[in-house]
Formats: structure tokens, sequence, C-alpha cells
């Protein structure tokens, strides 16, 4: 059973708002370099890599719920721009909405266990608009 991480989207006001900024990231990276891919950066490498890379994804709390995940591709080491010893998740360019739930603040990322992680969302709730799916969240309907 593959882990997962959790990570809040600081700023984020809307699944759209965030798949929108992914976009533009990507397509900025990929002016550099032809086969950059997305990746958070972080201080902390988590320790359960294998079982990470093993199917896991990266889930995205926005506005104070889960929203999105999308697989995650590598855990590589990559020091940042002072040169200190860092990680990058990497993960997928698709971005999967999942059922929402609501999730409180934390800092950094977290293990999200595969029990405890929201489906993805069925096609026929992924064309409500996302005020909509966050109040039918809250009220436990979906």
């Amino acid at each position: 059973m593959p882990l997962h991480l959790i990570k809040l989207s600081v700023g984020t006001e809307s699944l759209e708002g965030f798949a929108a900024w992914q976009t533009e990231r990507l397509k900025r990276l990929r002016a550099k370099d032809k086969r950059a891919q997305l990746f958070h950066l972080t201080r902390q490498t988590p320790k359960r890599r294998e079982e990470i890379l093993a199917g896991g994804s990266i889930f995205w709390v926005i506005k104070g719920f889960i929203l999105a995940r999308q697989s995650i591709l590598d855990l590589r080491a990559q020091p940042d721009s002072n040169g200190v010893p860092h990680c990058a998740i990497v993960y997928s360019s698709k971005l999967q909405p999942v059922v929402p739930r609501a999730r409180g603040p934390f800092q950094g990322w977290r293990y999200l266990k595969a029990e405890d992680a929201p489906e993805d969302l069925a096609g026929g709730t992924r064309a409500m608009p996302a005020d909509l799916r966050r109040t039918l969240a809250d009220l436990g309907l979906l």
C-alpha cells in the first residue's frame, strides 16, 4: 500500500487558481529546460522513500480543504540556491481533483496513509464549481 504526502498550498484561493499557477510555472521551467518537471523543494527529506515511490501522491490542501492530488514521481537531493541540501518532491503535472475533505493548518508536509486519503472526485461532480463542492463537503454530502 503506497504512502502519500500532504502539503498546504499557501496563498492559493481555489483549485482552478492552483492549476493555472502550476501550468504557468511548468511553462517557465520548460523554457529553461525542455525536460523540466514540477517539484516542491523542502528541507526535510521523507524517510519512507520506498513506500512513497510505490504509487504515492502529494495531496494539496487549499483554503482548508484537501482538494487535489498529484502522483509523486521522484524524491531527489537538490541543493537550494545557497547550496544548502534540500529534497525535491517531483510530481506529475496531472492534477487530479479529490473528494473535498476539511484539513486544519500545519507546517511543512506530513505523511498521509492510503486509508486516510480522500478518493478521486467522480466525473459528475468534477464539473461543479469549487465553492459548491466546498459547501457540500462542509455539509458532509461529498
